[in-house]
């Protein structure tokens, strides 16, 4: 009688742990595709491991109004579609320093807005930068730039839309005329063109980056803040190319 009981209380004892076990293992299946389809969408916003290179022919060539780091004369153009609150913008920033020092005088660095829509002070920002270039020039324009890089924590707010007009105090411009500036919204369509015109181009997230050969003609579409070398192979297959 005891070791009937015996087997019963094991039986019953094997039905609840089977239970338990089924219970656990349906419920890392969910998570394990909770997971794969978060993971599987596109990022809004690129990061360092892009699908693949590809042409843009569609890039609007140097315009007078374009900000230039470098030589404009320069055979290659680095055109840079960036957000100033995109984090990976703030990282590929002093890469693309990197390439115009050592490209000295064969690759100029061109920078244009592309601020997403869910980055809250990117848009304005991108205006302070123009404000910033009206009353001071390209100098002024970078010096701004780089500053807001540098302090700007990304993401969206990560540098407060009510340091901007201190901010150009800082770097010497004059405080009235930029807050001037930036209230008028003067801007805005010129922002929401360099968007535009970015996406004609090819680009779909920050930074979008695009070589230009201005002798060929050749572009080539590179999506993402990537280390140096990478972009040094491409740019130097642009140099060694006849034309």
């Amino acid at each position: 009688m005891i070791k009937f009981n015996l087997t019963a209380v094991l039986v019953v004892i094997l039905i609840i742990a089977s239970f338990f076990i089924g219970s656990l293992f349906t419920k890392v299946q969910f998570l394990e595709k909770g997971v794969s389809k978060t993971t599987s969408q596109p990022a809004n916003v690129n990061n360092n491991a892009p699908q693949g290179f590809g042409n843009a022919d569609g890039v609007e060539k140097l315009k007078e109004e374009d900000h230039v780091r470098g030589d404009r004369n320069a055979r290659v153009l680095l055109i840079e579609y960036s957000d100033l609150e995109c984090p990976f913008c703030k990282s590929f920033h002093s890469t693309a320093q990197k390439i115009v020092d050592t490209y000295n005088g064969q690759v100029a660095w061109v920078f244009r807005h592309f601020p997403l829509s869910f980055h809250a002070n990117a848009q304005k920002e991108a205006e302070a930068t123009e404000c910033a270039n009206e009353l001071g020039g390209n100098d002024a324009f970078w010096k701004y730039a780089d500053a807001l890089f540098e302090r700007t924590t990304s993401n969206g707010t990560g540098f407060a839309l009510d340091k901007l007009v201190p901010l150009a105090k800082e770097i010497g411009l004059n405080e009235n005329s930029f807050k001037n500036c930036l209230d008028s919204g003067k801007y805005t369509k010129h922002v929401a063109d360099d968007i535009a015109a970015g996406s004609q181009a090819g680009v779909t997230g920050t930074p979008g980056n695009i070589l230009l050969d201005t002798k060929t003609g050749q572009t080539k579409l590179i999506p993402g803040a990537l280390p140096f070398d990478q972009f040094k192979t491409a740019i130097d297959a642009f140099l060694s190319a006849s034309y």
